[in-house]
């Protein structure tokens, strides 16, 4: 099964304005999250100017990989 039919991305912007002028200390949070149970199994504390990158690349993956293939690629950039 595709892994956008498992997991759903969910994007947090710790403010209102465009990474450009966002503040230096915004932290803005991306986590994607399992729809069954609503757990969050990966989640990252992003710079804003990573943000819409990190966003982008993962809703690739969840669009074209299987849901193991998707958790096994991600897991390994997580911060422990």
């Amino acid at each position: 099964m595709r892994a956008n039919r498992e997991y759903e991305l969910i994007v947090s912007k710790a403010g209102r304005a465009p990474a450009p002028l966002a503040a230096p200390d915004r932290v803005d949070q991306v986590e994607v999250v399992e729809i069954a149970t609503g757990e969050t199994v990966l989640l990252w504390d992003t710079a804003p100017a990573q943000t819409r990158r990190l966003a982008r690349a993962l809703r690739t993956d969840l669009a074209q990989l299987e849901s193991g293939d998707f958790l096994r690629r991600w897991r390994r950039w997580q911060p422990s």
